[in-house]
């Protein structure tokens, strides 16, 4: 009996310990989010976007949105009118030459000038209804910006990394 008492406390003791080592931090804390949070408060403000392309195939959404100085947790996925300017990468889905195709800029970080047009707008391939935004003009700002919301996100090509909240029909 008393080996059975040694041996159970010795699992509590070590069952601390291993929770006891574990960091604890948030997969959106550490120091390259915080490195991510320093970057972006220094962003000049100014009427323009940051945006990020996010491209799952047959799907019609542009990717992220964010104002300057503002964290990717309040970007809004859009849908791109194309009337005034075409969007960064407009090329055809399946290129016949082999060559770059529609969302090859896939996570490319843009600087966005437009507006929205406070319509929103159906995406029958996602089965989303997202805001419909206005291009006027566009810049690459970074064509290799890393994570998008968290540091250990992985992305798999078919699914969304977060839900859009209020973005089902």
């Amino acid at each position: 009996m008393p080996t059975r008492a040694v041996i159970s406390s010795l699992l509590c003791l070590l069952s601390l310990f291993m929770t006891g080592c574990e960091t604890g931090s948030a997969p959106d804390s550490g120091p390259q989010a915080e490195a991510r949070r320093r970057q972006i408060a220094m962003e000049p403000r100014g009427d323009y976007y940051i945006g990020r392309r996010f491209h799952i195939p047959h799907t019609h959404f542009w990717g992220y949105l964010r104002s300057p100085g503002q964290d990717w947790s309040t970007a809004r996925l859009v849908i791109m009118q194309e009337r005034f300017m075409k969007i960064p990468n407009r090329l055809p889905e399946q290129p016949n030459d082999g060559g770059y195709a529609y969302g090859d800029d896939h996570n490319t970080e843009y600087r966005i000038f437009g507006s929205y047009s406070g319509r929103r707008v159906f995406d029958p391939n996602s089965n989303m209804i997202l805001p419909e935004f206005e291009l006027r003009r566009w810049e690459v700002l970074n064509d290799s910006p890393g994570w998008l919301f968290r540091p250990n996100e992985r992305f798999n090509g078919q699914q969304l990394l977060r839900g859009e909240p209020g973005s089902t029909p």
